[in-house]
């Protein structure tokens, strides 16, 4: 409770409270380290480098710790870049969240490890950041999918996120032959992604050698509702015109 109510901005574990106090007074840090890359409203997004940054990402890293049973990375930082998610306002920016993806992954993941701090939770933040994480695929020219095994709750999250969306392409795209390689092509998903998640649904049929992906009137319905009934609150997606980013290949091309 201590932390949230005094939000040490460098995330420097202290002994005390006192301690903590006497830091945040002297301390001259509003926001984390790195680049700003996004800011749109209240919202800032920060692009923090696991090895110029080292000490913060690791501290971030026994942060999230805390919340995740699962987390195992800590110290080995380097490799990694972090995507903080803040909320800004005349004191400084506040940590909502963050992701953190590899610089360099084989296998094309755009996510390693994604928080969301409890304070902040069930207010649609999550999904802003994996919205963020394909954002950034789709500017690299890259499909995203994020590491592999996910936990359970992970799992559900980007079920969850990818149902939706899909919903949405169903919603904007009329054309009476859909494929896998157009809707993978127009969200930036992975195909098995977007396939394991249809077939979770019921969303693809197998008839005569051949898939289909199947419109679910009832589906489309729901969420049609579901939108209308969320129209009043803050909108959380990702504004493509504020996300100010280069990705770092065609940095290291400069």
């Amino acid at each position: 409770k201590q932390w949230y109510q005094r939000r040490v901005r460098g995330l420097k574990y202290m002994k005390s409270g006192v301690i903590a106090s006497r830091h945040t007074a002297k301390c001259p840090a509003r926001c984390p380290p790195g680049d700003e890359i996004y800011r749109k409203d209240s919202i800032s997004v920060f692009e923090v480098d696991g090895r110029k940054n080292k000490t913060y990402c690791q501290n971030l890293c026994l942060l999230a710790k805390l919340f995740l049973d699962h987390k195992t990375l800590y110290y080995d930082v380097e490799p990694f870049l972090f995507y903080i998610l803040t909320e800004y306002d005349r004191k400084g920016c506040h940590i909502v969240g963050y992701f953190s993806k590899e610089k360099n992954s084989f296998l094309s993941y755009n996510v390693s490890c994604i928080l969301v701090l409890p304070p902040y939770m069930k207010k649609g933040y999550g999904k802003m950041l994996i919205d963020f994480s394909y954002a950034l695929s789709r500017k690299e020219g890259k499909l995203g999918s994020p590491e592999k095994p996910l936990s359970d709750l992970g799992l559900v999250s980007y079920r969850n996120y990818w149902k939706e969306r899909l919903l949405e392409y169903f919603l904007t795209y009329n054309d009476p032959e859909i494929t896998i390689k157009h809707m993978s092509q127009t969200l930036g998903f992975n195909p098995y992604d977007i396939v394991s998640t249809l077939q979770a649904y019921g969303m693809i049929k197998y008839h005569k050698s051949n898939h289909y992906v199947l419109k679910r009137p009832e589906m489309l319905s729901a969420y049609k509702r579901k939108l209308a009934a969320q129209a009043s609150l803050p909108s959380r997606s990702i504004d493509m015109a504020h996300l100010k980013w280069t990705p770092p290949a065609q940095r290291d091309q400069k």
